[in-house]
């Protein structure tokens, strides 16, 4: 996947999540600074309201217009934003594909909503920043559209290309020539705004494309900058961020005029593997929510996460023995506005050379050196364990505990899962992206006898490992302590919880427990379930694993199964 295709991609994703949001948020500002998007025009107040009706939960209001007819309109806005709005909006397909921008001078009484105040709109002056203001119900047929196109000027058209590549959709030379690369161009934007994709824009949806332009030029100030350290270009905010300090492999951008926006750069030396770890080490932070859209994959990745409190975008890439990107970090109070940016950012985003971050800029002590996260909080979980995988599917069962009162539930820190099903103190969760495990727990129901040699993996609680820790032991009994059903009694020098118990052949005889609360194990006993509570669980989800087999395994082999299917567990607030 190209990196224009990633990002609008991830740009119609943000569009309709944020959908609700657009139409319910934004609109907070004075009457003699407000624009209006209008978006249909009825003759009769019944239709209207109940058109009105339909936009419901909405910044939706309704004014006569004139003596016979009755319109209905977003907003306020502010003028500088309105264009955007309705560049969004348009693009998630929420409001007709002919709404237009007014400034509300034509606005008589409201009737929407009922009980509104009934006050005609303060007139305001024509706004100083771009804004579009032509009305789309008089757009063009295509000879009509050709036609006012060929009347445009090379300066006239390179602009058009100019937007067209803003947005994503046009990369090519900008020199004022409409040849089949900026048809394609013009259809995919065409496509992706809910038009007719004919490969010739008409009159408004050109005054569109380029309002909408000139609009996010004026309001968020946009300068392509050049970070020759990190061997970094992008076109960067200006409006909204500031340089503030280098930190490698971070370059810090913080927030400006209270834009409640950060952005960091990223530049380091590294291939795809320091690519995979930097993917892991930005989810360990505590600014980028665990809830969202993540790939890692073809050398690049992006990072998308979302809460009440905090949303974030990363994207990062490996380029001639490097690693590059940027992280964006901002309050979800400016989302909408972050549509426009997004898009714009990841546009721009470009390597240059092969050049990166000298961690030797700026001075910084070992500690601060270590690792990518100079000057980030990282983000712990509540508890950690382990986990059995135990369908092709990525399945895990692990202790219920361990995944009780979660926020959200990862494996590795990185895969999110969620909890199908929990009984008798195990709990069996499912990935919520596809998984494929490097192998999968054989389930026995024969029960073991005591003296049987056998395998345990775990991961050690809040210890951050490469891969599970391996112990041996032998089966001490085959009832738990004073005789209890369902559990084993292994005499093992460590085992922890929720990690599975494998005989010889690699099968799975049980799932490491804890302790009752009233008891306390000698030193080198544990206890496990036995694999019948585990076979049930399984069985009432329609899981079947794979067949178990008779031949033991060579130590190597049987070591490399036990790391395989075992994965570590973590609980996050």
């Amino acid at each position: 996947m190209t990196l224009r295709r990633a990002m609008m991609d991830f740009r119609m994703r943000m569009v309709f999540r944020a959908i609700a949001m657009l139409l319910c948020s934004y609109g907070a500002v004075q009457a003699q600074d407000a624009a209006w998007i209008q978006l249909e025009a009825h003759p009769d107040l019944a239709t209207s309201e109940a058109a009105a009706r339909l936009y419901a939960q909405s910044n939706i209001a309704g004014f006569r217009l004139g003596e016979k007819w009755y319109v209905l309109a977003l907003g306020p806005y502010d003028p500088a934003e309105a264009a955007g709005q309705m560049n969004a909006l348009k693009s998630a397909r929420a409001i007709p594909r002919d709404a237009y921008i007014t400034d509300g001078k034509d606005h008589g009484q409201q009737f929407w909503p009922i009980g509104a105040a009934q006050s005609v709109p303060a007139q305001t002056p024509a706004p100083t920043q771009p804004v579009i203001a032509t009305q789309a119900a008089s757009d063009e047929t295509p000879d009509e559209a050709r036609a006012s196109e060929a009347i445009l000027s090379r300066e006239d058209r390179a602009l058009v290309q100019t937007a067209m590549a803003w947005y994503g959709f046009y990369d090519a030379k900008v020199d004022g020539s409409f040849g089949k690369g900026t048809r394609q161009s013009m259809a995919a934007w065409q496509t992706a705004f809910g038009y007719e994709a004919t490969g010739v824009l008409t009159s408004v949806q050109r005054a569109t494309l380029v309002g909408n332009y000139q609009a996010d030029q004026a309001e968020f100030g946009f300068e392509t900058i050049t970070e020759p350290e990190a061997g970094i270009e992008i076109a960067l905010p200006s409006a909204m961020v500031s340089f503030d300090r280098y930190e490698p492999p971070f370059v810090h951008y913080a927030e400006k005029n209270g834009s409640k926006l950060r952005l960091i750069l990223i530049s380091e030396p590294g291939d795809q593997a320091a690519l995979a770890g930097l993917y892991d080490v930005l989810q360990s932070l505590d600014a980028v929510p665990a809830t969202g859209d993540r790939t890692l994959e073809d050398g690049r990745f992006t990072i998308n996460g979302t809460n009440e409190k905090m949303s974030a975008f990363a994207y990062a890439a490996t380029s001639k023995g490097a690693v590059k990107g940027f992280l964006a970090l901002w309050d979800p109070s400016i989302s909408a506005k972050m549509l426009r940016v997004l898009p714009a950012l990841q546009a721009s985003f470009r390597a240059t050379g092969d050049k990166y971050l000298d961690p030797s800029l700026v001075p910084l002590d070992d500690a601060a050196r270590t690792g990518l996260l100079a000057g980030m909080q990282v983000k712990r979980p509540t508890r950690t364990g382990s986990g059995i995988f135990v369908g092709n599917d990525g399945s895990v069962l692990t202790n219920a505990e361990t995944v009780a009162e979660c926020g959200t539930i990862s494996l590795d820190n990185h895969t999110l899962v969620s909890v199908i099903a929990a009984d008798q103190g195990v709990a069996l969760l499912r990935p919520m992206t596809p998984l494929q495990p490097t192998a999968i727990a054989p389930l026995t129901t024969v029960t073991p006898r005591e003296g049987q040699a056998v395998v345990v993996a775990g991961y050690s609680p809040f210890v951050a490992l490469p891969a599970a820790v391996l112990s041996r032991g032998t089966v001490a009994g085959t009832t738990g302590l004073d005789g209890a059903p369902n559990y084993i009694t292994l005499a093992v020098a460590k085992g922890d919880i929720g990690g599975p118990v494998l005989d010889q052949t690699g099968a799975l005889l049980g799932m490491m427990a804890a302790a009752p609360a009233n008891k306390v194990l000698p030193d080198g006993v544990s206890l496990a379930l036995s694999s019948g509570v585990l076979a049930q669980i399984l069985a009432d989800n329609g899981i079947s694993g794979p067949t178990v087999q008779t031949i033991a395994l060579t130590a190597d082999a049987l070591n490399t199964a036990a790391r395989g299917m075992t994965t570590q567990i973590a609980c996050w607030p």
